[in-house]
C-alpha cells in the first residue's frame, strides 16, 4: 500500500482506541509511565545540587587570641562554612580528611595576633580535600572573600587608631543577577531535568510498543488489515502523545509547586513546543521498536540512544562550551539540547517563541526527519 493515499480518520481512531485499551489493561506499565517521571524529578531534584555551602571545616587555632577567634567567627558565621570541630593536633586533620568528615581545615599559627598588631604579614595554612576539585575550587573562592574582609577590617582599625579615615575605593561594583537572583541550582537543574526525563520516558514508552506486539503476534494481525504505514504510525503515536503531555504536566507542576522554580513564560508556548518535541521523540521510540527483535533489546537501544545523549550532551548539567570540539558538534543532533534551551528560556527568562525560534525550528526538523524515518520503517514492515 502507498502511504500517499488519503488518510482514514476512522482507521486511525480505531487503532488509537485499541492502543488506549491496551495501555489501560497493562496497569503496571501505565502507572510506571505516569509515576516514574515524578520519581525521577524528586530523586534528581533533591539529590542533585550544584550549590556549594555548609562546607565541613576543621579549625586548629594555635594562637587562641581574640584576633584569631575573630577570623574563625568570620569564617563560620557565613553560610558557606560549617564548623565540624576544633582540633589540638595537626595529625587529627589528616585522620579527618581520610575519613571524609571534613573538606577543609584552617590552621592559625602561634603569634598570629602579635604579627597582625605589629603590621607584619602573617600566613595561615589552609588544607583542602581536592578529591572533589569543583567543590574545593569554589570553597577556595569563598575563603579568599572571607580573608579579604578580615584584612579590610584590620586596615580600618589601624587607620581609626591613627586618627585617619579609610579612603573610599574609586570603583564600586553593584552586582545584579538576572533570571536567578538567588543563584539557586534548582532553578537551573529542574528545567533541564524536565527535558531529559521527557526524552527518556517517551522514547522508552513507544520503544516497547511495537516490540511487544511482535512478541505477542498482534502486529501481524494489524498488517493483514487495510491500513497504511502512516495511519499505523499516527494511530500508535496519539495515545502516547496524551500520556506524554500528562507526564509533562506532572513534572512541570512538581518543579513549580514543590521545588518553587519560577515559570515566567507562556504555558501555551510550552504546550506547542512540547507537542513538536513529543512527535519526534515518540517517533524515535517507534523506530527503535520496529528495528528491535525483543522488548529487552528495544529498551536497551532506547536508553543508549535517548537517555544517555540527553543526559550528557544536552547542556543539562555539563556546559556545552566546555566540551571538546568534537562533542560540541555532536550535540547538534541531540534534540534534548534544543528542548532544554527552550525550557530554560520559558522557566527562567520568560522569553517566547520570538526569541527561541531557532531551537523550535531545530525541533521541527528533527520531528519531520524522525517521523519520516519511522514511517518508512513501518512501510517496509507492512510491505
Amino acid at each position: 500500500m502507498q502511504w500517499k493515499q488519503s488518510l482514514s480518520a476512522r482507521r486511525i481512531k480505531a487503532l488509537s482506541k485499541k492502543e488506549f485499551i491496551q495501555m489501560s489493561r497493562d496497569v503496571r506499565s501505565l502507572m510506571g509511565a505516569l509515576f516514574i517521571p515524578l520519581l525521577m524529578i524528586f530523586l534528581f531534584g533533591y539529590a542533585l545540587s550544584l550549590d556549594v555551602d555548609r562546607i565541613p571545616t576543621l579549625i586548629l587555632d594555635r594562637d587562641s587570641t581574640t584576633v584569631s577567634r575573630d577570623l574563625v567567627h568570620r569564617l563560620t558565621d557565613s553560610r558557606y562554612f560549617s564548623l565540624v570541630t576544633t582540633l589540638d593536633n595537626q595529625r587529627d586533620i589528616d585522620d579527618a580528611m581520610i575519613r571524609g568528615t571534613a573538606l577543609m581545615a584552617l590552621v592559625i599559627p602561634e603569634g598570629f595576633a602579635a604579627s597582625v598588631r605589629s603590621g607584619k604579614t602573617v600566613s595561615v595554612q589552609v588544607i583542602f580535600d581536592g578529591s572533589d576539585s569543583n567543590t574545593a575550587t569554589i570553597a577556595l573562592g569563598y575563603l579568599k572573600a572571607v580573608i579579604a574582609g578580615f584584612d579590610i577590617g584590620i586596615q580600618e582599625n589601624r587607620l581609626r587608631r591613627a586618627g585617619l579615615k579609610m579612603v573610599d575605593m574609586p570603583l564600586e561594583g553593584r552586582i545584579r543577577v538576572w533570571f536567578n537572583a538567588e543563584l539557586r541550582s534548582k532553578n537551573f537543574i529542574i528545567p533541564g531535568l524536565t527535558g531529559v526525563i521527557m526524552m527518556a520516558i517517551c522514547s522508552l514508552m513507544t520503544a516497547l510498543s511495537v516490540s511487544r506486539e511482535k512478541e505477542t503476534g498482534t502486529l501481524e494481525q494489524l498488517i493483514s488489515t487495510p491500513i497504511t504505514s502512516l495511519e499505523l504510525l499516527i494511530g500508535k503515536l496519539l495515545p502516547y502523545v496524551a500520556v506524554g503531555l500528562v507526564d509533562l504536566a506532572l513534572v512541570v507542576g512538581a518543579g513549580v509547586l514543590i521545588f518553587e522554580v519560577p515559570f515566567r513564560g507562556s504555558y501555551l508556548d510550552l504546550f506547542v513546543v512540547s507537542l513538536i518535541f513529543l512527535a519526534g521523540t515518540l517517533s524515535w521510540g517507534l523506530f527503535v521498536s520496529v528495528t528491535s527483535k525483543s522488548q529487552l533489546q528495544a529498551s536497551q537501544l532506547a536508553v543508549l540512544s535517548a537517555f544517555l545523549p540527553s543526559f550528557l550532551l544536552s547542556g543539562f548539567i555539563y556546559p556545552i562550551e566546555n566540551m571538546p570540539a568534537a562533542l560540541q558538534v555532536l550535540t547538534y543532533i541531540v534534540p534534548a539540547r534544543y528542548f532544554v534551551e527552550i525550557l530554560k528560556g520559558l522557566f527562567l527568562q520568560g522569553v517566547g517563541l520570538k526569541i527561541l525560534w531557532p531551537q523550535v525550528i531545530a525541533l521541527v526538523i528533527y520531528a519531520v526527519l524522525v517521523l519520516n524515518l519511522a514511517r518508512k520503517k513501518f512501510k517496509k514492515r507492512i510491505a
